[in-house]
């Protein structure tokens, strides 16, 4: 509609143009005459230098017998007829009407070209449907059509029960009978909530293909204007819009912008944000009934949507779409590797145990990141080799060989990274060391990377004690390489990273004996002022949590401590091997402790061997979080 609007903008534009460069075009030759008085005129007739006359009104236009035109005004009372014809000269008339009205029309067209231009640019400013300052109150949810790139169930894996639900909501818009004669009801919305990337809006798009019914969409942002009253005023209309098009489906993406929760933030009952989700709710629920309109959100934050938005009646269903297990990704990797042609040596599965807390977007990248590598290098096809290099960039970071280190640099870093090692396969509980590098990556000068076995739900208290003992190993290396005066910044990210375990420990999983059953961080961010609510912390607790962090940190330390000191020759042993080879994987580093070559003398290939461990984790803070590198050594500071 848009389009044509502006097509018929430039046909119109064009027609006036023409018929204006028309009208000066007709009176050409009255522009390029020479003017005379009229004396001169008579005097041109009696000596005969006349060759033919256009009378226009007052003007005489007439061409003289040297081919020049001439014009002259002859006065009202002047006879100007009789005297030509007595000179048997020719005479031409022009209509009046006709020249008015072309006088008309041309003192009016700069008038319609004003008008015309103003109207487009004012139809071009209105910046929604309605348009203009009438316009602020419609609803911009569009209607998707995907006539190109239709997404349907079928491009969705790895979240099967999600799908599971919102399949059952397109069948109920295909055959309702099925659901009615048992007196089942249309929900009335579903809630797709997950962490970022996991794909809720790629569910959107499936039902918009699967359904056959119309699909708007719309985001929370959109609802929200600096005018008071226009975002409740876009909900009206985006229903009204819906119950016209009923069966219909309308998507509400990131809701959270809209649906927080009343009375937390600023700006009282009269907050633009509060009246938008009081129309909202009363659309969704409220005295007038919208059979057939089944609304869809998206929000990675339920935590701060206000509860009336999320009771039965509303949002009947919540689906939760969760980081996908190593099933899933297997699935969303077959998925996105659909169109990117893969070497014989690729396993989408040691890649799907590899990748433990990737997202579907993480997954997609990961796929698109080594597609770019093989194609960097010429190759007709991605190999498992480019995974990994691919792999390795997006968990570690990319690699910075430019980077200009001193051999002291390099040598602390080798024994750094060796000590986070060598704890690491000593201690039973902590994951399998899969990669240990000093070239720079990212914001680290070297790192450790840990591998799980499979993917981890629940972390226990002896297993997080020697995840702090291996994350404090770096710190421990270096004290005993150099003495408690020559230690760097290197461990800063050790430290934190420990410290945020730690933490976790004692003030939310109750991991402390003194400190007791209490969710302590609860209580710590809601006394900040969230606006929540909340109870302040005693002096006395807060003390005796910070000697419980010190506690196990202090422990952890002195764990890593006593390992390095039992298996010192290992860890030199391993630490000259890095500086030597830089990069070393799981298997590598055993060979090298043994005091073997990294590389089996009848290895084919130099390429490590991808399929013996997948990769990374890290050890989480206060929650399992998504793969990072464990002992990342932090550059030192630069003037």
């Amino acid at each position: 509609m848009g389009n044509a609007r502006n097509v018929a903008f430039w046909v119109v534009l064009f027609l006036l143009i023409l018929a204006l460069f028309n009208l000066f075009s007709g009176g050409g030759n009255t522009l390029q005459s020479r003017e005379i008085s009229y004396s001169e005129f008579v005097t041109a007739v009696d000596e005969g230098r006349v060759s033919n006359v256009t009378l226009d009104g007052e003007r005489v236009r007439f061409r003289g017998k040297d081919g020049k035109d001439y014009v002259a005004i002859k006065p009202q009372d002047a006879e100007v007829t009789d005297l030509l014809i007595d000179q048997d000269i020719p005479v031409k008339a022009e209509s009046q009407e006709q020249s008015g009205f072309q006088t008309f029309i041309l003192s009016l067209l700069p008038f319609l070209l004003l008008i015309g231009v103003w109207v487009y640019f004012m139809n071009r400013m209105q910046g929604g449907r309605g348009g203009g300052a009438m316009g602020f109150g419609k609803s911009r949810a569009k209607l998707l059509t995907e006539k190109h790139g239709r997404v349907t169930f079928d491009d969705v894996a790895g979240i099967d029960e999600a799908k599971e639900e919102l399949e059952e909501i397109v069948e109920f818009l295909r055959n309702p009978q099925k659901f009615s004669r048992l007196g089942g009801k249309i929900p009335k919305g579903a809630l797709l909530v997950g962490p970022p990337g996991t794909g809720k809006t790629l569910l959107a798009r499936a039902i918009a293909g699967e359904a056959g019914v119309p699909f708007f969409t719309i985001s929370g942002s959109d609802f929200v204007e600096m005018f008071v009253g226009v975002g409740a005023s876009r909900v009206r209309d985006m229903f009204e819009q819906a119950k016209k098009n009923a069966p219909c489906i309308v998507f509400i993406d990131e809701i959270d912008a809209v649906g927080r929760h009343r009375g937390a933030g600023y700006g009282g009952g009269n907050d633009e944000r509060e009246q938008t989700l009081n129309q909202l709710l009363v659309e969704m629920d409220g005295f007038e009934a919208n059979e057939g309109v089944i609304i869809i959100a998206a929000t990675n934050r339920k935590d701060v949507l206000d509860p009336a938005l999320l009771r039965p009646g509303r949002f009947d269903r919540e689906v939760t779409v969760p980081n996908p297990d190593i099933k899933g990704r297997e699935k969303i990797l077959n998925v996105h590797a659909r169109k990117t042609p893969l070497g014989p040596d690729v396993d989408l599965r040691i890649i799907a145990r590899g990748t433990p807390g990737f997202s579907g977007a993480d997954l997609a990248n990961l796929v698109n990141e080594a597609a770019l590598m093989a194609a960097r290098i010429g190759r007709r096809f991605v190999s498992m080799e480019d995974f990994e290099m691919a792999k390795d960039k997006i968990m570690m970071g990319a690699e910075r060989r430019s980077m200009v280190m001193t051999q002291a640099q390099k040598e602390m870093t080798a024994y750094h990274e060796a000590g986070h090692a060598i704890v690491g396969l000593t201690l039973p509980k902590c994951d399998p060391v899969y990669k240990a590098t000093i070239i720079p990556r990212g914001q680290a000068l070297g790192m450790v990377m840990s591998l799980p076995e499979m993917d981890q739900l629940n972390y226990f208290k002896d297993e997080l004690q020697q995840k702090i003992a291996m994350t404090m190993a770096g710190k421990a290396a270096e004290i005993l390489k150099w003495g408690d005066d020559s230690v760097s910044n290197g461990p800063a990210g050790d430290i934190m990273q420990a410290s945020g375990l730690a933490r976790a420990m004692v003030m939310r999983w109750g991991m402390s004996d003194k400190v007791g059953n209490i969710d302590y961080q609860e209580a710590a961010e809601a006394f900040r002022g969230n606006g929540a609510g909340g109870f302040s912390i005693s002096a006395h607790t807060k003390e005796l949590i910070e000697e419980e962090v010190k506690r196990i940190i202090d422990e952890g330390y002195q764990r890593a401590r006593g390992i390095l000191e039992e298996r010192q020759e290992d860890w030199e042993r391993l630490a000259l091997g890095l500086l030597e080879y830089e990069t070393l994987t799981g298997e590598e580093i055993e060979r090298v402790i043994r005091g073997e070559p990294p590389h089996k003398e009848d290895d084919e290939d130099d390429t490590p061997d991808t399929g013996s461990a997948p990769s990374v984790t890290a050890i989480p803070k206060t929650k399992p979080r998504k793969p990072k590198g464990e002992g990342g050594m932090e550059p030192e500071p630069t003037a």
